[in-house]
């Protein structure tokens, strides 16, 4: 992990309200540009993640970019390696940790995806990913690892291997669908899913 970098779960997106003091210190770590970036990518695409606009997010001079990255394109490297490896191998640990119970540890999952707005943050990354060798491994070894998390909960809970990965796929997709259906509670969605993807089949 880079110097500097903090746990997925203790960091979030950096983003000062409009009362925030106009220049921030610039004794800022890596993880915090990183995260900077992430709230760019979110709001708006690719075309968003621009270095002056970076800086004006954390509230420092550009300058102190190069504190921490050779140039952008160092910089952006390290942003699609941050997404599958430092941020979300913290995350599974902290998840891990933090519930025994194997479905416990998806539902805290599933909360933690609507607090931090990760299913934009995915499919901006997806997009990033059609240009973008570098976002394009990125995003399938987090592909790669959230299945294996989600599949070994769920093994855990009862499941064969086989049934586990194709509902831990179901989670992940439901993450990134824009499905409209006003009807539909969104903030419980994920549970009501999970409950419907973890429930046996009655013996006739």
């Amino acid at each position: 992990m880079a110097k500097g970098m903090t746990s997925a779960v203790a960091v979030e997106t950096l983003t000062p309200g409009k009362d925030a003091v106009a220049i921030r210190s610039p004794d800022l770590t890596p993880a915090a540009w990183l995260e900077a970036g992430q709230s760019l990518l979110r709001r708006g695409g690719l075309r968003a993640l621009k270095l002056r606009p970076l800086a004006e997010e954390l509230r420092v001079s550009t300058g102190s970019f190069y504190h921490h990255f050779r140039d952008f394109d160092d910089y952006q490297g390290q942003l699609a390696r941050y997404f599958s490896e430092d941020q979300l191998g913290s995350l599974i640990d902290a998840l891990e940790r933090a519930a025994p119970d194997p479905i416990d540890r998806i539902r805290l999952l599933g909360q933690t995806v609507r607090r931090r707005g990760s299913s934009r943050l995915a499919i901006a990354m997806r997009a990033w990913a059609e240009s973008d060798p570098r976002a394009r491994d990125a995003v399938e070894r987090h592909d790669t690892l959230m299945l294996d998390f989600l599949a070994r909960c769920l093994t855990a809970a009862g499941f064969t291997r086989a049934e586990a990965e194709i509902r831990a796929y179901g989670l992940i997709t439901l993450g990134l669908s824009k499905v409209h259906a006003p009807h539909l509670n969104i903030a419980t969605l994920f549970d009501d899913l999970l409950d419907i993807m973890i429930a046996r089949a009655p013996v006739p």
